[in-house]
């Protein structure tokens, strides 16, 4: 199998963080086993790259900073991103060729936080979480949560 082929079944991910150590120690790890990784480090980002090419799986953070480039609002929260991301409708499809649209709540989301367990565990799993993994993250817990949910 040459290279482009891997790179076309490559399983994608994406990392949802605002923190840049968090992205820049997942995204190493996880394209080193073979997934295709792209980051958000916020709610809008995270919509638009879930619009743009449907991930297989989707790693979250709960916490965010208000955002402050669009005027300092109530910021998103991971929950928000999970409530966006079950009701949006996604485009798939060949640039060109007739774009259909599909539902996005099937993509398994893992949260990812720092937020103390006993305080949001229970509800994000009832949210529609498949897992969650309190920071520092157990990478090999990890790793093995997100293959045993993508495998064929």
């Amino acid at each position: 199998m040459s290279s482009e082929d891997a790179s076309a079944k490559a399983k994608r991910i994406l990392v949802v963080d605002d923190n840049p150590i968090i992205l820049n120690t997942l995204t190493p790890r996880l394209k080193s086993k073979g997934y295709e990784v792209q980051t958000a480090a916020d709610g809008s980002e995270a919509i638009s790259h879930v619009r743009k090419a449907k991930p297989d799986l989707v790693l979250l953070d709960i916490s965010f900073p208000p955002d402050v480039a669009h005027g300092g609002g109530v910021g998103w929260d991971g929950f928000v991103i999970m409530q966006w991301i079950r009701r949006t409708e996604g485009a798939a499809g060949i640039p060109g060729i007739e774009v259909r649209l599909r539902k996005l709540d099937d993509i398994p989301i893992f949260i990812i936080s720092v937020t103390d367990p006993e305080k949001v565990k229970d509800k994000a799993l009832a949210a529609g979480a498949q897992g969650f993994f309190h920071k520092p993250i157990d990478l090999d817990a990890l790793l093995a949560a997100i293959e045993k949910t993508l495998k064929p």
